[in-house]
């Protein structure tokens, strides 16, 4: 069989013909990018570049002018026997506050005397203080408050103590998204080892994929910091990445592994099989990963820096594993030849050691026997209509609760887990002074905003805010006179996401600032603070998932077409991909924002799926699903080119790939999974929804849904324009053992 003439079959002779070339340039750019981007540091996003509208504005205003906001706290403390002017919890008050000055690192504190935060029932109160310093890098100092704040309540028996605030929820989350990446990224390798082996039966197979794909992450993971330096990244970029370039990387080693040692059981030469593969698998590689690219690069059209550095991470990962596939990959397969299977396990070896020798001796025979078709596949070739009916209705029930989606920027009370003492904290602050863990903010930029005009009408708003019923009492303002604005901490009616809250932020933005400090000749009045935040982040996120809907379909609609040269299999493409899409987030929906079945996976249902949730999910399965699709559909393709009917091509290449498909598959549901073990919800949410999608995509659609519709197209699928047909490459030369070949078309009459 002549192989293909493409680039992947051109990068893959070459790497097998300079093998040391290939591997050694492959460690020293690894070594070289990974010791630049450790040089140069990773650059991270700052408080001001993951807003939008408003909100985000208001950010910007207090950042041109220098004012990074101080990370703001609160200490509650609580007695069920105590008042608030007992003499112990005056004395519990007067402690605390000293035992926070004492830390050198707090400046700004304000007791309950000052500014009458003081529960109804007269058994809590609240101090308030601000971190010194940065607030992005508060979080990494705030321990040793923490502690005095700690010691002070084990002093004082007859109160208890708790802490609420920008840096130790920061730092809650930060402190949880550590422990759980660094127990994903340590479950996941031997989590995929030990897949790796059940397929290959041999260590050296099963540690190439491995190995390759960590290097690939390594790699990615310098050239991300040197380009943060252009777009800054979230802080948890790094750990996303791993888990995708883990999950890619071994996939694409393993398309392009299994089509070798296929080659090599059916008794091709390991030259031979290493072209064949290079010209099949790899090509499947090259548009797979040009796929995830082009679909990831969508998400820079969402107006969010946040997904622009998630973007670039994606696609330098990607493009790393799909190079390293194609050269390094070659070179080592090439120069290990047979001895890729060494390092056999008992029973999977043996069992692997019979059917290569069966394929042998199959091909020394001249047999092109095909092997007998699966249970299920012999049904989906009896009775395709029923399948396919049966298929998209589980689908269509699936994705049914998605029609009810709703989304929103969740909180810290929401990310981390009930039992989460910063999470208790917050729940206690907000039911005894309500709005108080997460107020909104008025950022107010004047011409004089010492002026006699701004101070009335400052003083006016807080009159009517109050008065208004939407906001609390404790309105705090602090002036900066010599950048002329002034900052109004407002605490919202509600628990600070709740309809009440945003009814409170709507009347606070559409009414009180313009009614009064919006009046003022000269001033600029926005409204920030979390709720602000997010209701504004969902403003941007629906305004743009049109525009990035519209390019990841389009532009993959144009990459189908090209790869296959037919507009039937590229609209069926788009078509099935959107179904997976639809039933992950009906899951998503149903676990997390319903709760049902939500204690399988160790939560339970908050009421919302994390705003950018819905966007970030599409986009990447989307990319991914192409994997299967791309690789199922090629090995149809090789068999009707190569004269196969259309029933006998489908039947060939759903047999043919099944095994590696479902190996694939398994992969990257367990990767994924992994995000499922997190704590953070949002990860949750995201490894919940992948999994439950690739598992989805790589079983049902590509082995029942995609076979019964092309079975119903029939000869449509290759129904193709004069131009289209005219610059589709050229078929193999030859047949593959166990293809249907030219004669059973002619025999059929097609």
């Amino acid at each position: 069989m002549a192989a293909k003439r493409n680039l992947a079959a051109a990068l893959g002779r070459w790497s097998a013909e300079h093998r040391k070339t290939a591997v050694f340039g492959w460690l020293v750019l690894v070594v070289l990018v990974m010791t630049l981007g450790s040089s140069v540091g990773q650059v991270n996003l700052t408080e001001a570049d993951y807003g939008t509208g408003d909100s985000g504005r208001a950010e910007r205003i207090l950042q041109d002018a220098g004012l990074t906001e101080p990370a703001g706290e609160l200490i509650y403390i609580r007695s069920d026997e105590l008042t608030t002017d007992s003499p112990g919890f005056t004395k519990a008050v007067a402690d605390t506050t000293e035992a926070l000055e004492a830390t050198g690192l707090v400046t700004r504190v304000r007791t309950p005397d000052t500014t009458q935060l003081v529960s109804a029932d007269k058994h809590a109160a609240l101090i308030q203080y601000d971190v010194k310093g940065d607030p992005d890098t508060a979080a990494d100092r705030v321990q040793p408050v923490i502690d005095a704040v700690e010691k002070t309540d084990a002093a004082h028996q007859d109160v208890t103590l708790g802490q609420y605030g920008a840096a130790t929820g920061l730092k809650a989350i930060n402190d949880s998204l550590g422990e759980d990446f660094v127990r994903a990224e340590y479950t996941a390798l031997p989590v995929s080892l030990g897949i790796l082996l059940a397929v290959f039966g041999a260590l050296v197979a099963a540690l190439l994929p491995i190995a390759l794909a960590v290097t690939a992450c390594v790699g990615a993971m310098g050239l991300l910091a040197l380009t943060s330096h252009v777009v800054p990244v979230d802080g948890m970029t790094n750990s996303m990445m791993f888990l995708m370039g883990l999950a890619v990387g071994v996939d694409y080693c393993l398309f392009y592994l299994r089509r070798q040692r296929e080659e090599r059981e059916a008794g091709r030469d390991n030259a031979t099989a290493l072209q064949i593969a290079a010209a099949t698998s790899g090509h499947s590689v090259l548009i797979s990963g040009l796929t995830v690219c082009v679909a990831m690069a969508g998400m820079f059209l969402s107006g969010l820096t946040v997904f622009e550095g998630f973007a670039i991470a994606t696609i330098e990962v990607v493009v790393i594993a799909v190079l390293g596939s194609m050269t390094v990959l070659p070179a080592l397969m090439a120069m290990l030849g047979d001895r890729i299977g060494a390092g056999r396990i008992p029973f999977l070896g043996r069992r692997r050691a019979r059917r290569a020798a069966a394929g042998s001796a199959s091909a020394g025979s001249g047999s092109v026997a095909p092997r007998r078709n699966s249970v299920l596949l012999r049904g989906v070739l009896a009775r395709p209509a029923v399948f396919a009916v049966l298929a998209v209705a589980f689908l269509l029930a699936l994705a049914a609760p998605a029609l009810g989606m709703k989304t929103e920027k969740l909180g810290t009370d929401k990310l981390l887990p009930k039992d989460n003492p910063t999470v208790v904290v917050s729940q206690q602050i907000e039911k005894d002074f309500p709005g108080s863990p997460a107020p909104a903010s008025v950022i107010v930029k004047a011409t004089d905003i010492d002026s006699a005009e701004m101070t009335r009408a400052i003083a006016d708003f807080r009159a009517r805010a109050v008065a208004s019923g939407q906001t609390g009492k404790a309105i705090d303002v602090t002036v900066h006179a010599k950048e002329n604005i002034a900052e109004l901490s407002v605490p919202l009616a509600g628990n600070g996401s709740d309809a009440t809250s945003k009814k409170a932020l709507t009347t606070l933005r559409e009414t009180l600032v313009p009614d009064t400090v919006g009046k003022v000749a000269g001033t600029t009045a926005l409204v920030r603070g979390d709720l602000a935040f997010s209701v504004d982040y969902n403003d941007q996120l629906k305004k743009s998932i049109l525009p990035v809907f519209a390019f990841v379909l389009g532009v993959t609609f144009l990459l189908m077409l090209f790869s296959f040269r037919s507009p039937v299999i590229a609209l069926t493409s788009i078509l099935l991909n959107l179904l997976s899409v639809g039933a992950a987030y009906g899951v998503m929906t149903a676990v997390f924002q319903h709760g049902w079945g939500a204690s399988l996976v160790g939560t339970e249902g908050i009421g919302a799926v994390e705003s950018w949730m819905p966007l970030f999910v599409f986009v990447v399965l989307f990319g991914l699903s192409m994997d299967y699709h791309v690789f199922v559909v090629s090995r149809i393709r090789e068999a009707y080119d190569r004269g196969a009917t259309t029933r006998d091509a489908i039947a060939h290449g759903i047999r043919s790939t099944a095994g590696v498909v479902t190996s694939a598959g398994l992969i990257m549901v367990a990767v994924f999974a992994v995000f499922g073990t997190l704590e953070m919800q949002d990860f949750k949410q995201l490894g919940v929804g992948l999994a439950v999608a690739v598992l989805l995509d790589a079983t049902l659609v590509r082995a029942v849904l995609l076979p019964s519709v092309m079975l119903l197209l029939g000869d449509a699928n290759w129904a193709a324009p004069s131009f289209l047909r005219k610059s589709r490459p050229a078929a193999p030369a030859g047949p593959t053992p166990a293809a249907p070949t030219a004669p059973a078309r002619a025999a059929a009459g097609r």
